[in-house]
């Protein structure tokens, strides 16, 4: 998957994948669903009354139709869940598609007697624009319950440090090292991965873990973070403009397209800007995932990890100049 594929797209085909999977005699989901729910049927799979293609679209069946024949024929509960689920609010089509789904629910759960309901999960790691997503009167989901999942602790951290212990890896790091190592990459699993993989690689006979470990992990956090800025470089000084003036927000970024912050974008990259140019560039940052309309006139850095690791670097040199 590619980020210049809407999310309104994405979750589209993954319901018509399922659906075509459903509809085929003896595939491993039908056999799952079999086993399960001990339903009924038959030597075939399911039969829907339209094309799967159409799902969705002008002229074809609703989510609400698509999921209630799925509810009736499986005689049980459809879950649908959508990880990252904030970037749906990041487009007219993702906006359409939240509501889609918030008719389905209503559709299929208040039917008297329905043999099954339709459950939506939403989960994100940003978890400002998930808490909307329920909050905000305007979302489709508005009153939904809404969690927030605490973030990894050391008991995950002991299991890493146990599992290496058993693969005969030594010396390890401390427990207390390590846990201070994974808050500096930002408490990701797959980048404390990397670093304890680093740290088994590059520890010289005799060295100290608890020395080395905190030098990747900082390493590792700023090589994250260029990663995405790198990719704003590559955008161009306009596109470079409009994040740093997002990125350098407290909250949302309003105005992104006005004279006044056109004039704004002129002065940092030394000539002049109009208006008409910045919707493109911003276009080209939305496309690479690097910020998100979080409503509308309201933008944001898509990743909270790489805006503030912006500020820290801007802080830096901040300090170097003065």
């Amino acid at each position: 998957m590619t980020t210049q594929t809407s999310p309104a797209k994405l979750v589209h085909a993954a319901i018509q994948k399922t659906l075509k999977e459903l509809q085929t005699p003896a595939s491993a989901l039908l056999d799952k669903l079999k086993r399960l729910s001990g339903v009924d049927l038959g030597a075939g799979g399911f039969k829907f009354g339209f094309k799967l293609e159409s799902v969705g679209q002008e002229g074809g069946p609703t989510l609400a139709q698509a999921f209630a024949e799925v509810v009736d024929q499986s005689q049980t509960n459809l879950v649908l869940i959508v990880d990252e689920v904030q970037h749906a609010i990041t487009s007219d089509e993702g906006d359409q598609l939240l509501f889609a789904l918030k008719a389905a629910r209503d559709a299929i759960n208040t039917r008297p007697g329905t043999p099954g309901h339709f459950i939506f999960i939403g989960t994100g790691s940003h978890r400002a624009l998930v808490s909307e997503l329920s909050a905000r009167r305007n979302q489709a989901f508005a009153g939904a319950t809404s969690i927030h999942f605490p973030l990894l602790d050391e008991h995950y951290l002991e299991f890493l440090l146990n599992r290496l212990a058993e693969d005969g890896v030594s010396p390890l790091p401390s427990l207390e090292v390590v846990t201070q190592a994974f808050k500096t990459l930002g408490n990701r699993p797959e980048e404390m991965i990397k670093a304890l993989r680093q740290l088994i690689y590059s520890l010289p006979p005799g060295g100290n873990p608890d020395e080395l470990l905190p030098v990747i992990a900082a390493t590792l956090r700023s090589t994250a973070a260029d990663i995405e800025l790198q990719k704003v470089e590559e955008l161009g000084g306009l596109a470079k403009a409009i994040f740093e003036k997002i990125a350098s927000t407290v909250g949302d970024a309003r105005g992104v397209f006005s004279a006044e912050a056109a004039a704004e974008y002129s002065k940092a990259i030394g000539r002049e800007v109009r208006v008409e140019e910045i919707q493109p560039a911003a276009n080209e940052l939305l496309a690479a995932n690097i910020i998100m309309r979080r409503g509308h006139g309201r933008y944001g850095v898509t990743d909270p990890f790489v805006q503030e690791m912006w500020r820290e670097k801007q802080a830096f040199i901040g300090k170097i100049e003065s």
